[in-house]
């Protein structure tokens, strides 16, 4: 079986690490109609995401938690990720993003940035890198689900941190390429930016 396959369980040992090749490629457009191929592997990066977050399930099978992933991290050329989380910003009754998002790209952001104060983590780098990771306070994502339907997300705060981390890998961009290399803790000049908390 191949995470291609329907009901392929992903584990760690699929997702792909810093270094390989496909992380700094810009990979490919997904057409419409989905072929299976495509629609399960989608499925079952979602899947990866619903078990990472099980405490039971993440054990079981030795999985890292992740709220997203994307197609080249489990070495596939698409342009395609998923995500699972909700907004840490919302405290009572918080917003859940579940998305599967196809041709993702953003058509405007806001000139505010913001950053998580404790940096971001990535399933496809096994080291804790420090550092400030600017990113747009504000987007507006326009994707296409997988029955080939256009949406419009308007996003701010944490979940436009979320999207913009998984779109840079469908563009070969690594988080920690937006670190300043000879002061990580440095905020990038000329803009306004301000930590998420």
């Amino acid at each position: 079986m191949s995470l291609t396959d329907k009901d392929y369980r992903i584990t760690m040992d699929d997702i792909v690490r810093e270094g390989h090749p496909i992380l700094r490629s810009k990979v490919a457009e997904v057409k419409f109609p989905l072929s299976d191929e495509d629609r399960n592997a989608m499925d079952n990066m979602m899947r990866y995401l619903h078990e990472s977050q099980d405490d039971e399930l993440s054990e079981k099978y030795g999985l890292r938690p992740g709220v997203g992933i994307s197609a080249n991290q489990v070495g596939l050329d698409r342009r395609m990720f998923a995500v699972l989380f909700t907004d840490v910003m919302e405290e009572e009754n918080p917003t859940l993003y579940e998305y599967k998002l196809f041709n993702p790209k953003i058509v405007s952001h806001s000139a505010a940035m913001t950053y998580l104060p404790d940096g971001e983590g990535c399933l496809s780098v096994d080291r804790e890198v420090e550092g400030i990771v600017p990113r747009y306070e504000k987007i507006k994502l326009k994707a296409y689900d997988e029955n080939g339907k256009e949406m419009l997300l308007k996003l701010k705060g944490y979940p436009a941190i979320v999207m913009q981390h998984e779109l840079d890998h469908l563009n070969g961009v690594m988080f920690y390429d937006h670190i300043n290399a000879k002061d990580p803790q440095q905020e990038p000049a000329g803009v306004t930016i301000q930590s998420l908390w």
